[in-house]
This record gives C-alpha cells, sequence and structure tokens, in this order.
C-alpha cells in the first residue's frame, strides 16, 4: 500500500494511493461543535502538529440510522448513512479524491453535497464515493459533512433574542461556506483548481445549493452549480420553525429562562429529542443576514448571475415518497379523484395515453413528481433563464431502474451514481452495460461542464 501526504493551513495530512487515486478521508475543515460551539457559527480546525492520518472516514452528524424495512431504502443503502465513520459533533470534514498532488496541476474540482433534506445521510456515504470520477474524468472530486436537522437549523433566535444564537438556524448551511473556503485555501495543494469549482448536490443536497446560490457568504466560492432533483424555490417559514424549536426544547425539559443550559446537555439527547419532534422538521429559515431571501427572489438571484447552472429530474422522483407498488387502476382513479376532483378524470387520460403500460404506481409517481420536483425545478430554471446572464441546462433522467424487478421506474437518485462514474452503484443495475452507458453519458456531461461551463 502507498500512501501520500500534503499540508494545509492547520497541518499536515496523509492519504493512501489507491486505483491510482489519491484519497484523503475526513480531513478536517472545521473544529468540533460540541459544547460551547454547539448551534454557533462553525470555528476553524485545530491546527495539529506532525502528520494527522486521514485514512478512512470520520464521524457524521447525529441521526438515526435509516429503517432498512423500507424497499427504497435498501435500494439507495440508507442504512450506510452513519455506518462509515460513526456520528458525532466532530463532524465537520472533508472526502478528497484526487489524480495528483502537484500545485501547478490546477484540475476542475467537483464539490458533492449530500441528499437526505436538511436531516440525514453523509458524504460519507458509498453514493457519493469519488474515485471513479476523479480516475475517468482526470477532476478533483471533494465530498462533505455537516450539521444537520436540529444540531444545524433550530432557530434559537426567536426563542431567545439576546443570547447568543444568530447563527443557529443557518449554522449547517455556514458550515458548507466554511467547507468552501477550505476548498478556496487549500485544494490547490491537493491538485485543484481553487477558480474552477462546481457545486452539485442531489435532493436535500440541490436544496443546499439552492441555498448557496443566495447566501452573500458563499459568493465567489464556486463558479459553476449543479441541482439534481432538489431545485428549492422557498425556505420553511421563521414562524413555523420557531414553533418546531418550541417543542423541541420542551421535549429537552427547557424553557426560553433556561436554554443556555443547551450547550451542556450530551449529543445523545438532542439526537432523542430531535427524533421525537421529526428529523425533517429543520430547515433553514429566511433570517435577514446569512440568507437574506428567498433563492428565487431578485436580490440574492443576482449574487448567482455569473454561474452557470445544471437543473434535473428523474420522471419518477416522487416515487421515494410511497410504495403503493400494488395500486390497481380503480385505486389510482379514486387517488387522483381525491387530489384532483373533476380534473382527475383527464388527468388520467392525458397520461394514459402518453404511458400506456406504465403500473397504476408509477403512473402516480410521475403526476406527483410533475406537480412538485419537476414544477419546482422549472420554476427555477426559467427564472434563470429570464435574467440572462450565465447559462442554465436542464435534464430528464427517464432510464428505469433495474432493481427491485424494475418497479420503482426512473426513481430519486438514480443519476447521483451516475454523474459520479459510480456504475458498479445498485441503483444502476451493478456494472451492467446500460448502467456503464448511462454514467459514460451523464458524467461526461458533468466534466464538460464543470471544466468549461458548457
Amino acid at each position: 500500500m502507498e500512501f501520500c501526504s500534503v499540508e494545509t493551513a492547520s497541518g499536515r495530512v496523509q492519504g493512501l494511493i489507491s486505483s491510482g487515486i489519491r484519497q484523503f478521508k475526513g480531513v478536517s475543515y472545521g473544529a468540533s461543535t460540541a459544547g460551547a460551539n454547539r448551534f454557533q457559527g462553525p470555528k476553524p480546525a485545530k491546527p495539529w502538529t506532525g502528520v494527522r492520518d486521514c485514512l478512512g472516514y470520520a464521524a457524521v452528524s447525529p441521526q438515526v440510522p435509516y429503517d432498512v424495512r423500507h424497499e427504497y431504502a435498501r435500494l439507495i443503502q440508507f442504512d450506510l448513512n452513519v455506518a462509515l465513520g460513526g456520528m458525532g459533533e466532530d463532524c465537520l470534514h472533508l472526502n478528497i479524491w484526487t489524480p495528483g498532488t502537484g500545485r501547478q496541476d490546477k484540475r476542475a474540482v467537483l464539490f458533492c453535497i449530500h441528499g437526505g433534506g436538511f436531516a440525514i445521510c453523509s458524504g460519507n456515504h458509498p453514493m457519493y464515493d469519488g474515485t471513479r470520477l476523479a480516475q475517468w474524468g482526470d477532476v478533483v472530486v471533494v465530498s462533505v459533512t455537516h450539521r444537520l436537522s436540529s444540531f444545524g437549523y433550530l432557530n434559537l433566535a426567536d426563542l431567545d433574542p439576546s443570547g447568543p444564537w444568530a447563527d443557529a438556524s443557518a449554522a449547517g448551511m455556514l458550515d458548507l461556506v466554511a467547507a468552501l473556503e477550505w476548498v478556496r485555501d487549500n485544494i490547490e495543494n491537493f491538485g485543484g483548481d481553487p477558480d474552477c469549482v462546481t457545486i452539485f448536490g442531489q435532493s436535500g443536497g440541490g436544496w443546499k445549493v439552492s441555498t448557496l446560490l443566495g447566501m452573500p457568504a458563499a459568493q465567489n466560492l464556486f463558479h459553476r452549480a449543479a441541482i439534481q432533483s432538489g431545485s428549492l424555490v422557498s425556505h420553511m417559514p421563521r414562524e413555523a420553525a420557531a414553533h418546531v424549536s418550541q417543542a423541541f426544547i420542551g421535549q429537552l425539559g427547557l424553557t426560553p429562562a433556561t436554554l443556555d443550559r443547551i450547550k451542556d446537555l450530551p449529543w445523545t439527547q438532542i439526537l432523542a429529542a430531535q427524533t421525537a419532534i421529526g428529523a425533517h422538521a429543520f430547515a433553514p429559515i429566511v433570517e435577514g443576514t446569512h440568507i437574506p431571501a428567498h433563492p428565487l427572489e431578485t436580490q440574492v438571484a443576482s449574487l448567482s448571475d455569473p454561474v452557470p447552472l445544471i437543473i434535473s429530474t428523474t420522471l419518477d422522483d416522487a416515487g421515494l415518497f410511497f410504495d403503493r407498488f400494488a395500486m390497481t387502476e380503480q385505486e389510482l382513479k379514486d387517488t387522483l379523484s381525491a387530489g384532483y376532483g373533476a380534473k382527475a378524470a383527464l388527468l388520467e387520460k392525458t397520461y394514459r395515453e402518453h404511458f400506456p403500460t406504465k403500473s397504476p404506481y408509477l403512473l402516480y409517481a410521475q403526476i406527483i413528481t410533475d406537480a412538485g420536483f419537476r414544477r419546482f425545478a422549472h420554476a427555477q430554471a426559467e427564472a434563470k433563464a429570464a435574467r440572462q446572464h450565465a447559462a442554465v441546462y436542464t435534464y430528464l433522467w427517464e432510464w428505469t431502474c433495474p432493481a427491485f424487478d424494475g418497479k420503482f421506474g426512473a426513481v430519486h437518485a438514480m443519476d447521483v451514481a451516475a454523474s459520479m462514474h459510480n456504475e458498479r452503484d445498485a441503483i444502476l443495475g451493478s456494472g451492467s452495460t446500460d448502467a456503464r452507458r448511462m454514467c459514460d453519458a451523464l458524467a461526461s456531461a458533468f466534466l464538460a461542464f464543470a471544466k468549461t461551463g458548457d
């Protein structure tokens, strides 16, 4: 086994060389977020002496492992979100894959932000392994872990305006800004070009990309962006976030008057309260400073005017939300009638004309996708195009997932593995000829975009 080392602003790190790629895993870009740092903006990583081993994944933000009794969870291996590296509050880490570490190499950098809403998953998930993309495209690939759910998006400022909580509702997004600053300051030593950085993310990763596009602190830290099935057109209402926070501190046995004690509680207690409330109940808000407005509003849309953008969906994105695979034609009619009333018959007829052999489950998944994911993606793409600055590209992924006998259709997250050129991923068919062809097609487009903006 061969090892390699690189100097960073905080100290020297050692990685390993595997498959011809230099791999550094668990590189700190920020200090631990425990104790006094909890619910605060990220602090710089503490410098170290000597060489720090970065040979394996490090801890990720606390979260409950996903229930793999659900077939979709098994399909995308959601049980591995916390299986690699464990979890804890010392969770601000990067993973880096690079063909070489010369400062003169100046390779395009692809900065991958994981999905899972604002609540779960991590940059350690095998779906985001950057080996193949770095190898195939001669680029530097970075994946990132950051604070999630209550640890990253708890609106405490509205409960205690005089307290030290101004950054709490945007902490997870500020982590991503800090990670991009680390890339700006250090990636050249890993063979990357700090002036050619593409941020991309799917689902919740797309929400985070959408948010970064409108954050003043993120300006000039990236130069292209891609949003896969994660167009975000508005943030969580501030009042709703305050209600969630009130319920959350109640679960902890605290009140606004005793809120300062929250930094002394064990993270396991925080996680238990978060689970009781619901991990997905926490999300960024427009608080006026870090996030000044909703993503499509003119005052923040102009921040990303120079940034070319890719926006996408999969044909059956919404299939992840329900598992009525045995839905009958009559159940489809009844479900559409309940949701669309007098328009249901015309809706079904229109879709059936175009997709005569599609199962009722998949037809409904496509209809719901058109009403949600796709509608938001089109709105975001049209808003970007209307500004008449940098280019915006869109794509629709239609290839059907071969796993589970194809019953998931062109399901949510299929294009993640393809954009990373991970053709062996189960969601693509584990190395089949078609999987390799789809990886070649999408990854080559992403690589061209990352290198040239076209």
